[in-house]
C-alpha cells in the first residue's frame, strides 16, 4: 500500500489503545529504559491520555489497520515568533518493529503536515533522538531539516 493508502486507517487513539501505544514506545532500545510495560499500566499513562484526548491542542493518534501498528502525537503551540503563527509539534513518531519499511510511519507523518496546513499553521516541527538514525532519513525524504540543536533536561519528578 501507498502512504495514501494508509492515512484511510489513520485515527484518533481510543482508551483501549493505550496498552498497544505504550507497547510500541517500550519497543525499542531506548523505550524499554524508559517505559513500564506491565499489567495494568501505570496509572499514570492513564492520566496523560486523558489530559492529552481533553486538551483540543493535542492529538494522539493511531494507525489501525487491524492492530495498532504506528503512533504519534501531535500538538498545537501558540507562538509571538514568527509574526504569531501557531506551530505543530510532532513526537513519539512509533511503528511496530514487525510493520517497519512499509511506509506506516511517512503517512503518518504526511497526515499531520495535512493537519497542520488545515489549521493554519506557520511550521511543522519534531524532535527525534539523536541515535535513530534511519528515522532521520524518513524525515528528511519529507523535507525535514535539522535547523537548530534541541537540548533536554531529565527532572527527577519527585
Amino acid at each position: 500500500m501507498t502512504g495514501t493508502d494508509w492515512t484511510s486507517r489513520i485515527r484518533d487513539a481510543r482508551e483501549e489503545d493505550v496498552p498497544a501505544i505504550v507497547a510500541l514506545y517500550a519497543d525499542d532500545e531506548l523505550g524499554r529504559t524508559r517505559e513500564q510495560l506491565t499489567d495494568p499500566l501505570p496509572d499514570a499513562y492513564w492520566r496523560a491520555f486523558e489530559a492529552i484526548r481533553s486538551d483540543p491542542r493535542h492529538r494522539l493518534v493511531v494507525l489501525d489497520d487491524g492492530e495498532v501498528a504506528a503512533t504519534l502525537q501531535l500538538s498545537f503551540l501558540p507562538h509571538l515568533v514568527r509574526v504569531g503563527t501557531e506551530r505543530a509539534q510532532i513526537e513519539a513518531v512509533r511503528v511496530a518493529a514487525h510493520r517497519r519499511g512499509q511506509g506506516l510511519g511517512r503517512a503518518l507523518l504526511e497526515w499531520a503536515t495535512d493537519e497542520a496546513r488545515r489549521r493554519g499553521c506557520g511550521l511543522v516541527q519534531l524532535t527525534t533522538d539523536a541515535s535513530r538514525t534511519d528515522a532521520h532519513g524518513v524525515y528528511e525524504a519529507l523535507g525535514f531539516a535539522a535547523t537548530h540543536v534541541g537540548m533536554k533536561l531529565a527532572l527527577d519528578p519527585g
